[in-house]
């Protein structure tokens, strides 16, 4: 079989990020049950419950690439972030030669660039339901993109001011010491300071510069190196935003990755429909890899380092079925932080289930607890431009939106082991490693073949997971030569 695929600027620019080795990384590396124990003693019990205050919000860290740390208020300041961990009201997230993404309850997101901090000192439930967010920028940039949600309320503070942001709101904020820059993607936004309020309109531009009483407002947007990143990832969380398959979920963030990283099947035999991750066997274990997150006001929260892996970890209920493997079916209610008990309480073929630490960290441990039950094989890029889909990783590596429909590489993955695509870049050889300058390289056309053989683990290579490309219909040109 022949693909044909092109890679957008976008993908040359994240794709510097390839092999980092940060402390962002060691998370989803997880440690043996063994390791596990001699840290922290472990109980069968779940620890303890999250409050059940109705102001009490979480949000999801939906990506991270590179050096991203999290401050979840552990009293340990700033720790490697992994994805899927929950973002608590008060907690800092902090950003160096790495980028993440933030995602609300109702899809809406924050992307952090490069060398920023932002934190979230509000995250509310008002008496109507509607969600209040605030958020502060203290330093880099972050984009922000809202669903046209009514009733929710959300701000971003910047330096003096505060811009109030509506529904179906798109800006992107850059702080510097010596200034700040609002630019308007879409909708109008009102900014308070303290000399007043101004109203900045869509494709404006408004700098507010120390010492400067009126913001200068410029009638235009100019594009900045990381704008192709913040468009792609808008355009695949409204491609992949589908929820009719996922019940009565009360929230829809993280279902668009459900759509992207696999499908709902017909499994008659064991009660209808589920859904199941691609790239998995019958032998694949939804919980044996992942890690524990102590959080001072709910104990141990489970977090998935899968792509997909939120919804199914807070929501629903995974169930074993004989010759399939493990299925989700959504339903009941919805858990926050306090996750443990459904980790503990699913059902099926017997297998062993990962059990919350007794007790808080101590003061030289991590708070965060890698688990491995079962080891994880990750799809990786590795040599002379090949990008490798592993059977029984998940989906655990692959970069989201960027491959197209996943069922052929899947359906390929499960015949014979492993699916391979090779990449060939245009423009530049090397560009990639170049950093945002490089974002403006050339295309790349990618041939795909099935390679029998067993994947390997190699959960060491999720630096290279994070790799973004970009699938183009069959026969497009890849606009560089092969190499």
């Amino acid at each position: 079989m022949k693909t044909t695929s092109v890679i957008s600027a976008t993908a040359l620019m994240v794709w510097m990020f390839v092999g980092l080795s940060s402390g962002a990384q060691e998370p989803v590396a997880p440690a043996t049950a063994a390791d596990s124990n001699d840290a922290v003693a472990t109980s069968a019990e779940p620890s303890t419950p999250a409050s059940t205050n109705s102001k009490v919000r979480i949000v999801r860290l939906s990506e991270v690439k590179g050096e991203v740390q999290l401050d979840r208020l552990t009293g340990k300041g700033f720790e490697g972030a992994m994805a899927n961990l929950p973002v608590t009201e008060g907690a800092r997230l902090k950003t160096g030669n790495g980028v993440a993404e933030v995602e609300f309850e109702d899809n809406s997101t924050i992307r952090v660039a490069q060398n920023s901090l932002v934190e979230f000192p509000k995250l509310e439930m008002l008496p109507s339901g509607a969600k209040s967010s605030a958020v502060n920028l203290l330093q880099g940039t972050v984009y922000v993109n809202l669903l046209n949600t009514k009733g929710n309320e959300f701000s971003v503070k910047f330096g003096l001011q505060t811009v109030n942001l509506p529904p179906d709101s798109h800006i992107r904020l850059q702080l510097t010491p010596t200034e700040s820059n609002l630019a308007v993607m879409h909708g109008d936004v009102a900014v308070q300071e303290p000399s007043g309020t101004t109203i900045v309109g869509k494709n404006r531009t408004a700098t507010f510069s120390a010492g400067q009483s009126e913001p200068m407002i410029a009638k235009s947007v100019a594009e900045q190196p990381l704008d192709s990143w913040d468009h792609d990832a808008v355009q695949y969380h409204k491609s992949y935003a589908n929820a009719t398959s996922f019940g009565n979920s009360p929230y829809s963030y993280g279902i668009n990755d459900m759509n992207y990283y696999g499908s709902f099947i017909n499994a008659s035999g064991c009660g209808g429909s589920m859904w199941r991750p691609y790239f998995t066997s019958a032998s694949w274990d939804p919980f044996g890899s992942g890690a524990w997150a102590y959080y001072p006001s709910a104990g141990y929260s489970w977090v998935s380092p899968y792509p997909w892996g939120w919804t199914p970890y807070h929501y629903g209920n995974w169930n074993y079925c004989q010759g399939v493997g493990w299925g989700w079916r959504p339903g009941g209610t919805w858990l926050g932080l306090a996750n443990n008990s459904f980790v503990n309480s699913t059902a099926g073929s017997g297998t062993i289930r990962p059990r919350p630490p007794i007790r808080a960290p101590a003061a030289m441990q991590s708070s965060l607890v890698p688990v491995n039950l079962k080891a994880v094989p990750a799809s990786t890029l590795s040599a002379h431009d090949t990008f490798v889909f592993r059977n029984d990783s998940a989906g655990l590596g692959v970069p989201r939106g960027n491959f197209g429909k996943l069922n052929s590489f899947a359906n390929q993955t499960s015949q014979h082991g492993m699916a391979t695509t090779t990449v060939y870049y245009g423009g530049q050889r090397g560009a990639a490693q170049g950093g945002p300058s490089a974002a403006s390289a050339g295309g790349y056309s990618a041939s795909s073949r099935s390679s029998v053989g067993n994947a390997q683990s190699s959960m060491s290579s999720m630096g290279a997971a994070h790799t973004s490309v970009q699938s183009a219909p069959s026969g497009a040109s890849g606009g560089g030569a092969h190499r």
